[in-house]
């Protein structure tokens, strides 16, 4: 018997084709499947008032309008530069809780529009500039300690529990309020709402710079803590993170030396707009917002 010849070799050029084909196919197969999703930044919007805006402080945001009077120093865009995050500042000077929902200015939209579902974290002040009651009272102390060249209480004599009542019923039910529309709008997002820092001292004051009465500097305090206290409160009514800052703006008040001080005075302050953060305060303000995230 003669064994079976052998089967024909595959010639090498019909490996080396067959080879070439299959990885053209699979190159193909991966330029046409769906590129994979790179990882999302983290989706900040900054809302607020004045005191988030960062106003009087230079330089201007380019992107904000004018009448904003927002900077590029504001604590937002120190808390979105050490997370890496994508901000998107809404912040505008002067803003009242109502302006979260309804326009502020011509072109300046409702600051709620910014938020979507895919909001990660939201920062806010707010509340105090609501029935024009907190810097009604720091004028009406100033006019009434200039008049008495800042001796004894008038204002406190004069105005009693005004203001206190109005941010308890009127500032408090709003500043709720607009929480929960906050959440409704961003119900994934982180929100951050901070007290505002300490402007007056516990006590004495300094008439030349902040020409309140020697015993209305006490007033004035126990207002502002009224203020950051009912904050607080809706803070806590709708899940929200409070960043109290009264502890680590006592001493860096308005009166505190001008190598200190977080907030500017009256006069001969070095803002351009007073009785508002110094870039010190804002960069103050932006550490207390990333040790509440734990960052």
């Amino acid at each position: 018997m003669h064994a079976a010849p052998p089967a024909p070799r595959r010639p090498r050029r019909t490996a080396v084709a067959a080879t070439v084909a299959a990885f053209t196919a699979a190159l193909a197969t991966a330029l046409l499947a769906p590129p994979a999703q790179a990882d999302d930044g983290l989706d900040y919007v900054a809302l607020g008032d004045s005191y988030s805006a960062g106003s009087g402080i230079l330089p201007p945001d380019p992107t904000a309008r004018a009448v904003c009077l927002r900077t590029t120093r504001n604590y937002p865009n120190v808390v979105a530069d050490a997370l890496g995050a994508d901000l998107t500042d809404v912040t505008c000077g002067a803003a009242e809780t109502k302006h979260l929902s309804t326009a502020q200015y011509p072109r300046v939209p409702a600051q709620l529009d910014a938020l979507t579902a895919d909001t990660d974290l939201v920062t806010l002040t707010i509340g105090g500039n609501d029935s024009s009651t907190f810097i009604g009272a720091l004028l009406a102390c100033a006019a009434s300690g200039t008049v008495t060249l800042g001796h004894g209480n008038p204002c406190e004599r004069t105005y009693r529990d005004r203001f206190t009542d109005t941010v308890e019923q009127t500032t408090y039910p709003a500043v709720r309020q607009a929480l929960a529309d906050i959440t409704a709008r961003a119900p994934q997002a982180e929100v951050l709402i901070l007290g505002y820092p300490w402007i007056v001292p516990a006590e004495r004051g300094c008439f030349a710079r902040l020409p309140i009465a020697r015993g209305d500097v006490s007033y004035l305090r126990d207002l502002q803590a009224t203020l950051n206290g009912v904050i607080e409160q809706a803070a806590a009514d709708t899940g929200t993170t409070f960043v109290d800052l009264a502890q680590r703006s006592d001493g860096h008040d308005a009166c505190a030396p001008a190598s200190t001080r977080w907030v500017e005075p009256l006069l001969w302050g070095t803002n351009t707009v007073p009785v508002h953060p110094n870039a010190r305060g804002e960069a103050a303000m932006a550490d207390a917002v990333l040790d509440a995230l734990g960052s």
